[in-house]
């Protein structure tokens, strides 16, 4: 019995030993449902920076279609981090985790929003990779599916991140409350900042991997408009 009791580490001891600590740094789920929050709000303040970049390509096209194939599939990375951060709390929350279910769901339009935002981002990226792989002769229905799903896209997601937009300051620590909610304050930052980081290297690695396919789409005779003609 005496042996037991030097054996047994308090819960509040054993958790601040060894690998205990470690997973609750380096995993990813760390954190619970404010370490889940911090990670889609941040990834999510990645998005908004590189989405604008991507959108600043779309007027200039001809000149910057380069540029508008690298952002695209650099994306790729964090927009899987960001539904698999939300699919994550959604999973949580329909399986009755306390944890989660305390944390209630979001609004209801933005819950109404969350699907149609998830369609039309996928459809954009399949008809952009399609296209990226058929090449500008055969771009016939990919390329107005792309510029559809894109109008469907911008509209649901405008409003997606408006609605989320208070919780995205949050998490960086603009407004709300005075001390600073960085990104490390819940649990888990390492898990979170191994996550980002591989969601963008990933991304990275895809697009200078398929950089050699861009060669189709960057010969400018593709923009000139006899091409068109069939």
């Amino acid at each position: 019995m005496g042996m037991s009791d030097d054996v047994t580490i308090p819960r509040g001891r054993r958790e601040r030993t060894g690998i205990g600590r470690w997973w609750r740094t380096a995993s990813v789920t760390g954190g619970g449902t404010d370490g889940n929050e911090k990670l889609t709000a941040v990834n999510g303040a990645i998005l908004i920076v590189l989405l604008a970049v991507l959108g600043f390509t779309i007027p200039q096209l001809r000149q910057f279609i380069w540029l508008h194939l690298f952002m695209g599939l650099l994306l790729i990375g964090p927009v899987m981090l960001k539904m698999a951060s939300t699919g994550y709390r959604f999973f949580r929350y329909y399986t009755h985790d306390v944890e989660y279910q305390r944390k209630g769901p979001p609004e209801v339009a933005l819950r109404l929003i969350a699907p149609l935002v998830v369609i039309s981002t996928v459809a954009v990226f399949v008809t952009g990779i399609a296209l990226l792989i058929v090449g500008p002769t055969h771009r016939d229905p990919w390329l107005l599916l792309h510029k559809v799903s894109f109008i469907v896209w911008i509209v649901f997601t405008s409003l997606h991140i408006l609605g989320h937009l208070p919780a995205v300051g949050r998490a960086l620590g603009i407004g709300g409350r005075v001390q600073a909610q960085h990104l490390g304050a819940a649990g888990g930052a390492t898990g979170r900042w191994i996550a980002l980081t591989g969601a963008l290297v990933g991304g990275l690695v895809l697009a200078i991997v398929l950089i050699p396919t861009f060669t189709s789409w960057t010969a400018h005779s593709v923009f000139l408009h006899h091409h068109h003609h069939h």
